[in-house]
């Protein structure tokens, strides 16, 4: 009886896990198919529209930019000299130093010339104390706020907190944006009123040229952990949001990288401080704040504007991230469950809502067991061999292809890694990482899933610095 019963078992989670395979990569599918189609269309666009002319079309909202900062002493100085040099007509940058325990805010008073000022804040969101407010003196858009540990959530609602201007960028201080990313992101605003918040593409700068904290020289990562990041970030963005863009239910925006309406984000109550995914969360929120009260709204995503960032280089640093990952993705939608098939919430309730709480929440569940119970059923002949050769196609050369597929929308579309070998890498790392790297993957989002209550905490993320040239002064501002 024990060994039919364990049989049993076995077969539950063998049919169990080729049926989640079998759906995810459907959707998967049709998400590339989706993403193909537009991305064509947009760079058929692109053709006829020159970047520096964006951002005059209909006026261009004045931006600001608000950039937490915690222990980034190698990397802030550079990238926030990027910002300054940024081409859009009217943006202020915001640095929020977040308690930070090493030199950063000493790297950027010696940097920027910055002097004490005092700012009339505009938003009363609920924030740790700020201990000071800093003006550059040669560069009248640049700001610092020196406050104490909140967490990222509360140094971005600190800078909303002073935010001016209608429309802010929420971003890490670490990434380095290229130069027309700003105006490209900016397009959806000026093309239509009701864009609420846009999303742009992440990618990674481990092993690329840097010169004035600008990407100069595309390259991939000599690491092979950040070299299999690339290819994850690609089928992430040019695949997946872009597919959820294209049907209006979009639920993530890089905490990297993303513009939105202040007054909205003010509105719905800022950035979540009892999660480690506030990015998500607020994509989240604004969706359910703007369909309850039936305000008309778009939450898109652009895939030319690049924000580049240093991505872990080892599996204990990439572990901690993706844990963390998973426990805000588990945070932000139990929280908003009453969203899950409502029809009240229109497609992101009955569609991508669903898709993510049974499929990326709850699937590493089911990958970690099917994995291992496939895995003993083979070793025990308890799998007839068409069942086998079905789990294996979806399972493994189902993702291969789809993997591929996002390499393939790189080439035909923006064609960053233009070197033959890099491609050649991409399309392997598209084999390889299918066998053990996403299993170890899987089990790192099933410890976010079974750790999500975990109190909420940047984590560590040893940083490097980007492979730079020294970075000459950026052009002043009027004082």
């Amino acid at each position: 009886m024990l060994a039919e019963g364990f049989f049993a078992v076995l077969h539950f989670f063998n049919w169990l896990a080729l049926f989640y395979f079998v759906i995810l990569n459907i959707i998967y599918a049709a998400m590339t198919v989706l993403a193909f189609a537009a991305l064509r269309r947009y760079a058929r666009r692109l053709r006829t529209v020159e970047a520096q002319d964006l951002a005059t079309v209909r006026g261009a909202p004045p931006i600001t930019l608000i950039a937490p900062a915690f222990n980034e002493e190698a990397t802030c100085v550079e990238a926030t000299r990027a910002l300054l040099t940024l081409k859009y007509p009217e943006y202020e940058v915001l640095v929020v130093n977040d308690g930070s325990r090493d030199a950063t805010v000493a790297r950027l008073v010696a940097a920027f010339d910055l002097v004490p000022a005092d700012r009339m804040p505009t938003a009363q969101l609920p924030t740790q104390r700020v201990k000071q407010l800093y003006r550059s003196a040669r560069y009248s858009n640049l700001w610092v706020i020196d406050k104490e540990n909140g967490g990222k959530a509360d140094a971005l609602n600190t800078g909303l907190n002073y935010c001016r201007t209608p429309v802010f960028c929420a971003m890490d201080a670490d990434t380095l944006l290229q130069n027309d990313a700003l105006m490209r992101v900016a397009r959806p605003f000026m093309e239509n009123r009701d864009t609420i918040a846009v999303g742009g593409i992440i990618r990674i700068a481990n092993g690329c040229r840097v010169e004035y904290g600008v990407v100069k020289d595309v390259r991939l990562p000599k690491n092979l952990i950040a070299r299999v990041q690339v290819l994850e970030y690609l089928r992430a963005f040019l695949s997946g949001r872009m597919g959820w863009s294209q049907v209006g239910a979009m639920l993530i925006i890089s905490g990297a990288f993303g513009l939105f309406r202040r007054p909205f984000v003010v509105d719905a109550g800022g950035f979540a401080t009892d999660t480690v995914g506030e990015d998500m969360e607020l994509v989240v929120r604004l969706h359910r704040y703007c369909l309850e009260r039936n305000i008309p709204y778009r939450i898109t995503f652009v895939p030319d504007p690049v924000a580049w960032t240093e991505c872990p280089e080892s599996l204990s640093v990439l572990g901690r991230q993706r844990d963390r990952w998973h426990r805000g993705l588990v945070q932000t939608l139990t929280r908003h469950a009453v969203m899950l098939f409502n029809p009240k919430y229109g497609r992101v309730g009955m569609v991508a809502f669903p898709y993510f709480f049974f499929l990326e929440m709850l699937g590493p569940v089911v990958e970690v067991g099917g994995y291992i119970s496939f895995a003993v059923s083979l070793m025990l002949g308890a799998v007839n061999p068409t069942f086998a050769v079905v789990f294996v196609v979806f399972a493994f050369m189902l993702g291969i292809l789809l993997s591929s597929a996002a390499v393939l929308l790189e080439e035909l579309t923006f064609r960053r890694y233009q070197r033959f070998g890099d491609l050649v890498q991409l399309f392997l790392l598209a084999v390889v990482e299918n066998f053990g790297y996403r299993q170890i993957s899987s089990w790192w989002r099933l410890k976010g899933l079974l750790t999500a209550r975990k109190k909420h905490t940047w984590g560590l993320m040893v940083r490097k610095g980007f492979n730079s040239a020294p970075v000459p002064q950026a052009q002043s501002r009027p004082t």
